[in-house]
């Protein structure tokens, strides 16, 4: 899921969030790959509930594959701190700030 995460970001924002800890981001988030576009909030969630064996069981159901890649998500916007997490937000389409659990004011 971070990978796929990173893969939507630009290279100095993947490199930030390389270098906060956990160290597992920076195995994953520096392999390079790029997306043409970001995917919209309902596909990134699709791809990476498939991804996590938590998921498995709710047999892709959007809901509760968001549940499960808000949580993961939510490791990271605490990881990046608020400044960067703005910065990654910047770049992805509508909807994954509540992803990162961190609604924004409409």
């Amino acid at each position: 899921m971070v990978a796929l995460l990173g893969a939507h970001l630009a290279d100095g924002v993947r490199a930030q969030l390389a270098a906060r800890p956990p160290e597992g981001f920076a195995l994953t988030l520096l392999i390079p790959r790029q997306s043409a576009e970001p995917l919209p909030v309902e596909r990134f969630v699709g791809a990476t509930a498939a991804w996590m064996e938590e998921a498995t069981e709710h047999a892709g159901a959007l809901d509760a594959g968001a549940l499960d890649v808000g949580a993961a998500l939510s490791t990271v916007a605490d990881a990046a701190g608020d400044d960067l997490l703005g910065q990654i937000l910047l770049q992805l389409p509508t909807g994954y700030d509540l992803l990162f659990g961190r609604p924004r004011p409409t």
